[in-house]
């Protein structure tokens, strides 16, 4: 028999289930981290591995109606790269309609307001959450787990809220990182001697510059979350957790400080604006002090490259937060500067001891105070989307000027010169008050200037050109396929065309403009024009936060036309990454020639060697055949072993094999080398990216 006082409550408990949406009640408990892990996340001196990790997600996974998890790809050492799907079990029934739509107001194409508007407010926001990028930064997959196991058991009204608004994509960026910095941190059985001091690269090839790798996309777990970022799932947000805060500061955070990139949509920066002024808000409202941004850090919006900021181009808010934080207790230092309260660190932080459940805490705030104004501004962060796509494609279409620093210190120059020339009379009329560059006075003298900042030369481009006649097309094609990563519309050339006056073949690559990823496709062509960033009028230089070049094209010695005019042709578009077209192959009688701008000659070169056959290079410039050949050109005899080195390079590298009718009398043969890549303890990025260029002669040991 029950008491009247156990039904009672029994009563409530049954009319709170009633209240609680049905997809909770049908929800288990969950296990929590500290029963899976036998800690908290942020415990100090302990430090989960990437194993771990994985099983507590598909723990979850399968006791959770909040989470689909998903494997985007393996890692470079072969370990499935997981992205775990959060948000609503209604939503998670529906992704593919809800993935459709991020995409179709991200590249924008073919929508008109009304029905930008319609998808925005039948959308979800798509918001990404990353960690563990740099591996030594150990915090960033620390804070996924707990921010994870938070989202999928929390049950109060923001956390519902959040979940039914927004499509959570959680991604671990280097899992054989973390699994080498956690299993170095745990093997000492001492707690208090425990280091992240590892002897290797914490990302098999590229390291600290796995974050450097954004806009070219030669790591797998770089290809596999582009896929994910900007052509499958294209989430308006994205956030990059990063370490360490600026001394004497706990976390830095948006805004960031000048220079912003001239490429990009303006609505970058005041998307940084927005979802800063979110995080900064909330951080003094719970009492967490030690926030920064702006001045208050160097990080700034210029660079493509990192996974943050190669969004910026793709009209996706990137956001970026360095926090302190380790498993070993560490101390808030003194910065008598940052005592004093600024409009970039409203609320200091005192010097004192700091454990890792701390930053923890931290970062779970901020990803709740960015999905938080997620889900309050739903349909406007959709709609912007296509606003900024749009944008961008009438930019590509039409005749449009982008102003960069050289052309504005011209202007200046110039200026400057006609006022010296000029009659005082003529200055006092143009009120020469303060400034490097005061107003001249007249309208028709100022249109002048505009009209020189704005020369019809100076247009951006409406299109580039890759002709497949160039020496090195295979090595064009590589970069095309590094744009098509990065989620890149691409044209094929069924036929011949003509663009400046200039005929090009079939098979030529063409890249438009108008496109909603404009920003980043002029990004990877254009040369860089980074703004002096002095201190003071005649003070010391401000150095870039990193490297102020990011032009891939320059980078790989790519032939490109630029076209300034509208271009139509008998164009295809091309779906998805590319396949390396097939090379030619035209056998003389004594073997062949490829050119000596092919990157991949060496390659073949090196085949040949693996078959015992030589290959040799031809000194001086010789004809055959009627054919001048320059320096430097290859020569392959014929035969059986060669000849089937040579079929399969043309089929999976693209080289072009000319018929060589004789053997030049100067040709000399190349000789297999033994390179020596000098290392270091902690390990070379240098020596990491020249083992991922050669794979074949440098077989992977496991070690660098």
């Amino acid at each position: 028999m029950i008491s009247l006082r156990r039904a009672t409550r029994l009563s409530a408990a049954m009319l709170f289930a009633a209240a609680l949406p049905a997809t909770l009640s049908a929800q288990p408990r969950l296990t929590s981290p500290k029963e899976f892990f036998g800690h908290d996340i942020g415990a100090d001196y302990e430090l989960p591995n990437y194993t771990k990790l994985h099983a507590f997600f598909a723990t979850i996974a399968k006791q959770s109606d909040r989470v689909i998890l998903d494997t985007i790809g393996l890692t470079e050492e072969g370990r499935p790269q997981i992205m775990a799907i959060v948000s609503s079990p209604a939503n998670l029934k529906n992704l593919a309609r809800y993935k459709e739509i991020s995409s179709r107001l991200a590249l924008a194409d073919g929508l008109d307001s009304a029905e930008a508007a319609k998808l925005a407010k039948e959308g979800k926001v798509v918001f990404w959450i990353d960690g563990g990028l740099h591996a030594t930064e150990v915090l960033g997959a620390q804070q996924l787990i707990e921010s994870f196991y938070q989202l999928t058991s929390r049950t109060d009204d923001e956390t519902m809220r959040i979940l039914n608004d927004c499509i959570i994509l959680m991604t671990h960026a280097n899992p054989d990182g973390m699994e080498l910095v956690s299993n170095w941190y745990m093997q000492e059985p001492d707690k208090l001697r425990r280091n992240s001091n590892i002897p290797r690269l914490y990302e098999k090839y590229a390291g600290h510059d796995n974050n450097r790798d954004a806009y070219m996309n030669a790591l797998a777990e770089t290809r596999n979350m582009s896929q994910q970022l900007f052509v499958e799932w294209n989430p308006q947000i994205m956030y990059n957790h990063h370490q360490t805060g600026p001394t004497g500061t706990v976390m830095a955070a948006p805004p960031y400080r000048d220079p912003a990139n001239y490429w990009f949509h303006p609505a970058m920066i005041t998307g940084l604006d927005l979802v800063g002024a979110a995080l900064n808000h909330r951080f003094v409202l719970e009492h967490k002090p030690g926030l920064t941004f702006r001045a208050g850090s160097n990080y700034s919006t210029w660079w493509n490259g990192g996974m943050r900021t190669v969004g910026y181009f793709h009209n996706q808010i990137g956001i970026l937060t360095e926090t302190i934080g380790n498993p070993t207790p560490i101390r808030v230092s003194l910065v008598p500067d940052r005592q004093l309260r600024s409009a970039g660190l409203p609320m200091p932080i005192a010097p004192q001891e700091w454990h890792f459940r701390q930053s923890i805490d931290y970062s779970v705030s901020a990803n709740y105070a960015f999905l938080d104004l997620a889900s309050r501004y739903r349909e406007t962060f959709l709609f912007n989307r296509w606003v900024m796509g749009t944008d961008q494609i009438k930019n590509g279409s039409k005749d449009n000027w982008t102003i960069s620093p050289k052309r504005v210190d011209a202007m200046i120059a110039q200026i400057t010169k006609d006022r010296a020339t000029a009659s005082p009379e003529a200055n006092r009329a143009g009120g020469a008050r303060g400034g490097a560059a005061p107003n001249i006075g007249s309208a028709v003298t100022n249109d002048r200037y505009m009209a020189e900042l704005k020369k019809p030369e100076n247009r951006d481009p409406r299109a580039y050109v890759l002709s497949s006649a160039q020496n090195d097309f295979p090595t064009a094609t590589k970069f095309i396929k590094a744009l098509q990563y990065s989620g890149i519309q691409v044209h094929r050339a069924t036929g011949s065309f003509s663009a400046n006056g200039k005929s090009f073949p079939a098979g030529s690559w063409v890249v438009m403009t108008s496109q909603a990823f404009r920003s980043h496709v002029l990004d990877m062509f254009e040369p860089q024009d980074h703004p002096n960033d002095f201190r003071y009028p005649g003070g010391p230089p401000i150095a870039p936060y990193d490297n102020a070049g990011w032009t891939l094209a320059f980078q790989m010695g790519i032939q490109f036309e630029r076209v300034l005019d509208g271009l139509t042709g008998p164009f295809e578009k091309v779906n998805g990454v590319t396949t390396m077209p097939m090379g030619t192959i035209a056998k003389g009688k004594a073997g062949y020639f490829v050119r000596p701008e092919v990157n991949d000659a060496s390659t073949v070169a090196n085949r040949l060697a693996a078959v015992k056959v030589k290959a040799s290079r031809i000194p001086t410039a010789f004809t055959d055949g009627g054919t001048t050949w320059p320096v430097g050109t290859w020569f392959i005899p014929a035969g059986g072993a060669a000849d089937k080195v040579v079929t399969q390079a043309a089929k999976d590298l693209g080289v072009n094999f000319a018929a060589a009718n004789s053997k030049p009398g100067s040709a000399q043969p190349v000789q297999p080398l033994r390179i020596a890549l000098i290392d270091r303890y902690g390990g070379s990025m240098p020596t990491g990216w020249t083992r991922l260029l050669l794979p074949p002669r440098f077989p992977d040991t496991g070690a660098n």
